[in-house]
């Protein structure tokens, strides 16, 4: 038990002894580090989590390749989309927001595209893999608010909407879907191009400028906390290893192993709902 906390059936005692040795390590500012598990209690599906089915999401290469393979994309994505616009933060997105209008962030750092942590509050977010919220042509550079682009596909694809209900959601917004040879795919309403939501896909790189910002984060702060990451993902380990230089504490709050662990100073195996809920009464008290 945590000092100062009442006793909460969501942290398990071991999780909480843990939680106990990491307090000294982030008593000056932090930078957070967040990753698909922070958004699974908002019912936002994890690639690599327990529970996760594994699947190759579309690469670039193959968005760009041909009319076929925006289809399958766009089909899935409006699905997916509609189903993110409806999700709500949940306990950790709103315990990280507490601990930044407090002062004791330097900004959030995430690794999804679901938009939840501004929607929670968060104002210094850094979407270092953009925002399913956004869509940008290829071609001219425009951009679009996602709703607009959702309603022209609502009026072309009438007979494709009425899917949304039974579809899968994957956790980039993207949904899986069966047959859509007459899908008919939105194009730049400026110059006729191809749409693309904000997004990196796999095969892209991460704009230069966000993961400036990111770093700016880490480069300030006294410690980082990862909350909801394996560190698969490229970006994720550059941040880490930028902490690790700089010889601040690393704690990571995850379920499962991930690619840091063996860095980290401390290592908490537990949901990020109620471990950073506790952190938050803790640091706040």
């Amino acid at each position: 038990m945590l000092p100062g906390m009442s006793p909460s059936p969501a942290v398990a005692p071991a999780a909480s002894a843990v939680l106990e040795q990491a307090l000294p390590l982030l008593g000056g500012r932090i930078a957070v580090l967040t990753g698909a598990g922070i958004s699974t209690d908002s019912g936002i599906p994890d690639y690599r989590g327990r529970g996760s089915v594994p699947r190759t999401p579309m690469t670039i290469q193959q968005f760009v390749s041909g009319v076929p393979f925006r289809q399958r994309y766009w089909a899935g994505s409006y699905l997916g989309w509609a189903r993110f616009v409806a999700a709500e933060p949940n306990a950790g997105h709103l315990a990280l927001a507490g601990l930044e209008a407090a002062g004791r962030l330097t900004g959030v750092i995430t690794q999804n595209v679901d938009g939840l942590h501004a929607k929670a509050g968060s104002r210094r977010v850094v979407e270092v893999h953009g925002s399913v919220h956004r869509v940008l042509c290829l071609d001219c550079g425009q951009t679009f608010a996602r709703s607009s682009i959702a309603a022209r596909i609502e009026a072309a694809n009438g007979w494709f909407v009425e899917r949304g209900a039974a579809a899968t959601l994957n956790p980039d917004g993207d949904a899986d879907v069966g047959d859509v040879t007459n899908f008919v795919v939105p194009d730049c309403t400026v110059c006729g191009g191809v749409l693309k939501p904000d997004v990196v896909f796999f095969g892209e790189f991460v704009p230069t400028e966000r993961f400036v910002e990111a770093s700016a984060l880490v480069r300030t702060a006294d410690a980082l906390l990862v909350a909801g990451s394996s560190l698969a993902v490229n970006s994720g380990i550059r941040l880490l290893e930028q902490a690790r230089r700089k010889r601040i504490p690393i704690v990571i709050v995850n379920r499962g192993e991930t690619k840091g662990d063996k860095v980290a100073a401390v290592k908490i195996d537990g949901g990020t709902s109620e471990i950073l809920s506790a952190l938050r009464a803790h640091l706040l008290a």
